[in-house]
């Protein structure tokens, strides 16, 4: 038999071999649960890697595609650079040039140019309520509204709101009342949506892309009739021939200070120069030349107060300078809305088109259109001063897209409106987009 002793021995061993199991059990699960950790860490990590390299390469093809961009604008500065024709229609190459402008190669980036006469639209800081009326889809409600916006006074005119409107709004702003100095400033005139604006155009490409003819699937809403129904950004404009935004104003203020502070000058001058008289009493050599020097003074600021007169005459005839549309680039829209709308400017409009159409080279002076018969005597001597046959401003887009081996990557738009009349180019207005 056992001795007590053996059975003692016996339990303790059995005892100890539990201890070890469950202590190894506990290893076990503490190496798994690193093993969790470790593998969870490495997935966090892995994805962070993942997006920081998404990211980064991301922010390459955007400075890629900024950089084409702003090749793209200046490729078509050089083109409307080397234009030499005095006429501008839709047959220059600053319009039609598919192989400069389209589908371009650079970096691997690809880019596209559009190329847009400012003076192909109807001037919206002069436009009459007849002729906004003729744009589609005008009402007189968003008509007396943009000129109540436009003009100087804070009376509502017709259906129109000034000032106290826009204030009682949840976000509320000042009517400008002054000229549009963007064209995208009229989406904050009452009743002015993006679909008016924009059409089915969003991006302002002129072309019809996939989610502008997919119905509701995606922004922005549309037809789904594959045609695309372009908005008033594609028939107005805020800018002048001369690449001015029409703000005579502002420019008519400038001259007026710089006046004020050129007759404050002589008046200095002249104050100055009764001193000197005064001091001459000490010398009389001194007060002779003194009275010289002063009469020199005194002339010159007859020079100045004549300089500032020149300046006023100036801006007065800066305010009376018309915004021109371009019979040769404007639209059948723009012709019939300048004519002041209705079946009759309709069919003139299309008559003007179809002679143009015609020719090789465009319509070479307005003239014409009289000779022709397409223009009466008597509507030709309304419009002589607010049609002409070339331009100066023009509105140039560029779409980049940067190419991943054959996938689209991102994509980025630049719009800048350029002025053509001084050397070099002048820069009126310049977007940047967000790349994505």
């Amino acid at each position: 038999m056992k001795t007590m002793k053996e059975i003692t021995n016996k339990k303790n061993l059995k005892m100890a071999a539990g201890v070890r199991r469950k202590n190894e059990g506990l290893v076990i699960i503490a190496v798994l649960w690193m093993v969790v950790v470790l593998m969870v860490m490495s997935a966090i990590l892995g994805r962070k890697s993942r997006l920081d390299m998404k990211v980064c390469m991301a922010r390459m093809e955007a400075v890629r595609c900024k950089w084409a961009c702003r090749a793209g604008i200046e490729k078509a500065m050089a083109v409307m650079n080397e234009d030499e024709t005095e006429n501008d229609s839709l047959l220059d190459l600053w319009s039609d040039n598919p192989e400069d402008f389209n589908d371009v190669m650079l970096d691997q980036c690809v880019f596209t140019v559009r190329v847009t006469d400012e003076s192909s639209k109807l001037n919206i800081n002069t436009a009459t309520k007849e002729q906004l009326l003729g744009l589609p889809d005008m009402v007189e409600e968003i008509a007396d509204a943009i000129i109540d916006w436009r003009d100087s006074d804070d009376v509502p005119s017709g259906a129109g709101v000034e000032s106290g409107y826009y204030e009682s709004l949840t976000y509320g702003y000042m009517a400008r009342n002054g000229p549009f100095r963007t064209l995208r400033e009229l989406l904050l005139v009452k009743d002015v949506t993006e679909e008016l604006f924009y059409g089915e155009d969003t991006n302002l490409n002129g072309r019809l892309d996939y989610n502008e003819r997919d119905g509701q699937e995606s922004p922005p809403a549309d037809d789904g009739d594959n045609v695309l129904d372009v908005g008033w950004a594609a028939y107005l404009t805020c800018y002048t021939s001369s690449g001015s935004t029409g703000n005579t104003e502002q420019t008519s203020t400038e001259q007026t200070q710089q006046s004020d502070t050129q007759q404050q000058t002589s008046s200095t001058q002249q104050q100055s120069s009764g001193n000197q008289d005064r001091s001459s009493g000490n010398n009389e050599q001194t007060s002779g030349n003194t009275q010289q020097d002063s009469g020199n003074i005194q002339q010159s600021s007859g020079n100045t107060q004549q300089s500032s007169g020149n300046a006023d005459q100036t801006s007065e005839s800066t305010a009376q300078e018309p915004a021109k549309v371009n019979i040769n680039t404007a639209s059948d829209i723009v012709l019939a809305a300048l004519l002041g709308g209705g079946d009759e400017a309709e069919r003139t409009a299309q008559s003007i088109i179809a002679y143009r159409d015609a020719l090789v080279d465009g319509i070479e002076d307005i003239s014409e259109l009289t000779e022709q018969g397409i223009l009466s005597s008597d509507v030709y001597g309304q419009l002589e001063d607010y049609i002409t046959v070339s331009s100066n401003t023009f509105t140039i887009r560029c779409f980049a897209t940067a190419n991943r081996n054959g996938v689209s990557g991102t994509t980025l738009q630049t719009e800048a409106v350029v002025d053509r009349s001084t050397t070099p180019f002048k820069i009126l207005f310049w977007y940047q987009q967000t790349s994505n």
